[in-house]
């Protein structure tokens, strides 16, 4: 059999197919993203996948194939990639969604934090371990279950010493940024990216679509911005004050893609420049801005669920006098609603519902109506 080694270093046989250069760090192709813009996949020739999240690079390495002798500033990935620790909250929902919980093994949040049942379970079971929190996980527990990838939230730039023990074990870290993306939907696209760690690319993208189809037929460019319904999402904290989710977080974009207006502005408000989604505002400051607010919404995964208009004024009586808490426009929100990621495109669905007075004979996944 002949063969013959060329100068680009591919290596051709007689008779039988070109095999792969595990060298060829080549780009053919990117992962088709459309609301996420956080991370970015390319596909290279050598079979592997180059992940970038803020400068972050990770080279993705399946099985069957060698990892490439260079990968200076990457860190390396090497599939399958099992005992996945996972500290970034709003990632377990994804993994749960495209059938891939299994691959996680251990996580820092305990199983009375969590409001999905299903993680809950897991971790009250042992089947997911919970190894204490993200700023001081369980090292040995990291090792001895040869954690296959550690996923973080940007918290953990608060120790970063935490981080680079994890990596000296030789674990690779990665730390995502669902939390920054502008577009709602964004966040749930990175289900796209975990499923190409995992092995199952194709469920997750199918996922994906069957989860914004709803989303992306929903008509609300023909309701003029001078009819869009406003609407205020806020819990009273135990201190009295109105805690709301800054005009800029995606909970205000999702109000805005659904058809209404979020009722409160940048230019009402003295916003800290933090990182921060919500903030907390006065009693007075809050009857100024909310009063007139056509639909009201009541954030419960603080401080939990209520069904009637009579708890809410008991909260903080100021409300009885709002105009939505007379019309009887007040709705709660389900304790899910932030841990289930894959919720986003649903919940934009039910506030359309809500906007366009659909909702009584709507069946709605994450809000209900107060008595």
């Amino acid at each position: 059999m002949v063969s013959l080694v060329t100068a680009a270093g591919l290596l051709f046989v007689t008779g039988c197919e070109k095999k792969k250069d595990t060298a060829d760090m080549s780009v053919k192709g990117s992962m088709e993203l459309k609301y996420a813009e956080q991370f970015s996949v390319d596909y290279c020739e050598n079979g592997c996948s180059l992940v970038d999240i803020n400068g972050d690079k990770f080279l993705i390495v399946p099985e069957d194939e060698s990892v490439p002798d260079d990968t200076s500033g990457m860190t390396v990935i090497k599939q399958p990639v099992d005992n996945i620790y996972v500290a970034a909250t709003s990632s377990m929902d994804l993994f749960d969604s495209i059938g891939k919980l299994g691959n996680v093994t251990m996580t820092s949040t305990n199983a009375d934090s969590w409001s999905l049942p299903v993680i809950s379970e897991a971790v009250e079971s042992g089947k997911i371990e919970y190894i204490g929190k993200y700023s001081s996980p369980d090292y040995e527990t990291l090792v001895a279950e040869k954690c296959g990838l550690a996923l973080e939230s940007t918290m953990i730039y608060h120790t970063p010493k935490v981080k680079e023990q994890i990596e000296s074990f030789g674990i690779p870290v990665m730390v995502e940024r669902s939390s920054y993306e502008t577009h709602p939907l964004g966040r749930m696209e990175w289900m796209k990216l975990y499923g190409l760690i995992t092995g199952d690319y194709e469920t997750a993208e199918n996922l994906f679509i069957e989860k914004t189809k709803a989303f992306e037929e929903l008509k609300v460019d023909d309701i003029p911005d001078s009819e869009h319904k406003t609407a205020a999402f806020f819990y009273v904290t135990s201190n009295g004050y109105f805690n709301i989710r800054k005009p800029s977080d995606y909970v205000a974009k999702m109000i805005d893609l659904a058809g209404g207006r979020y009722i409160f502005t940048a230019a009402d408000l003295n916003v800290d420049d933090n990182a921060l989604s919500t903030m907390n505002i006065q009693t007075e400051t809050f009857y100024k801005l909310a009063h007139d607010a056509d639909i009201l919404i009541y954030n419960s995964t603080i401080d939990g669920e209520i069904d009637s208009i009579d708890q809410l004024i008991g909260k903080s009586s100021i409300l009885a006098d709002f105009k939505a808490v007379k019309e009887g426009n007040v709705w709660c929100t389900g304790q899910n609603m932030f841990q289930q990621t894959t919720g986003a495109a649903d919940m934009i669905c039910d506030l359309n519902a809500v906007f366009k007075d659909k909702a009584e004979s709507t069946e709605l996944t994450y809000l209900h109506k107060l008595k």
